[in-house]
């Protein structure tokens, strides 16, 4: 199957990487230097936007949502399935932008790169095969039911990534206040990342909190100082923050 990859940032990188091994890719963007770059590192064809014909074509929209109006300007033909990967822009918004046949939102996140994308997926339920085939294989694959319901779990499943980079960073800055080298307090915290994915998929949080938790130990001493300072419930208003602004 071919792909059309309709933009070159880094989520669209993110996607390629994922994908290259699996799948014939085509590049459409503005910049004829990143194109020629992209056209060596993957081997594939590339073209400018400007009157690009997308006639019975796969294509996955990776722009910025700002952009959706111009690039759909400039584009001529009806797709055969549009996947959109942005952010905060419904379906409808989709459809008066760019002309297919099938139209598909999609959430993922830049673990796509490592097969590890989480893809919150809506639309079209007659291209689940097709779906499964392309961002299954990147990762995995949710599909949900409304379009509330990907606008309010991107908080996570997109935005994620940088939300557990803030916490990694400042279980790393801690311990290098504490008197660890910076270098090894990177590959401890990228240690633990790594162990807790597969406790996270098989217990609840609570149950990995009781489980390492001693009467006054440390995990005790710094679970405390957490629940103090209000961490938990700046978590929550930061996802309710990030789907806000969704809604705009």
């Amino acid at each position: 199957m071919k792909l059309t990859i309709i933009g070159t940032g880094s989520m669209a990188i993110a996607l390629a990487n994922g994908l290259k091994d699996k799948f014939q890719l085509e590049f459409v963007g503005r910049d004829k230097e990143v194109l020629k770059l992209l056209q060596s590192q993957y081997d594939a064809t590339t073209y400018l936007i400007d009157g690009f014909d997308i006639s019975d074509k796969n294509i996955i929209l990776a722009v910025k949502p700002y952009a959706l109006q111009s690039v759909g300007a400039l584009l001529k033909g009806q797709a055969l399935n549009l996947y959109s990967i942005l952010a905060s822009t419904s379906l409808d918004k989709l459809k008066n932008a760019i002309s297919s046949k099938h139209y598909i939102r999609v959430m993922p996140n830049v673990s796509a790169k490592y097969l590890k994308s989480t893809s919150l997926i809506v639309g079209d339920e007659s291209l689940k095969e097709e779906v499964e085939l392309i961002f299954g294989s990147i990762g995995s694959v949710f599909w949900l039911s409304s379009e509330k319901e990907i606008d309010i779990a991107t908080s996570v499943a997109g935005s994620g990534p940088a939300l557990l980079a803030l916490v990694a960073e400042a279980m790393m800055d801690g311990l290098v206040k504490e008197g660890m080298k910076r270098m090894d307090a990177i590959k401890i915290t990228a240690s633990l990342f790594d162990g807790f994915a597969p406790l996270i998929k098989d217990m609840h949080p609570a149950l990995i909190k009781d489980s390492v938790m001693s009467p006054a130990g440390t995990t005790a001493g710094a679970y405390g100082q957490l629940e103090k300072d209000g961490v938990r419930g700046s978590f929550m208003e930061a996802i309710a923050r990030a789907y806000e602004v969704t809604k705009r």
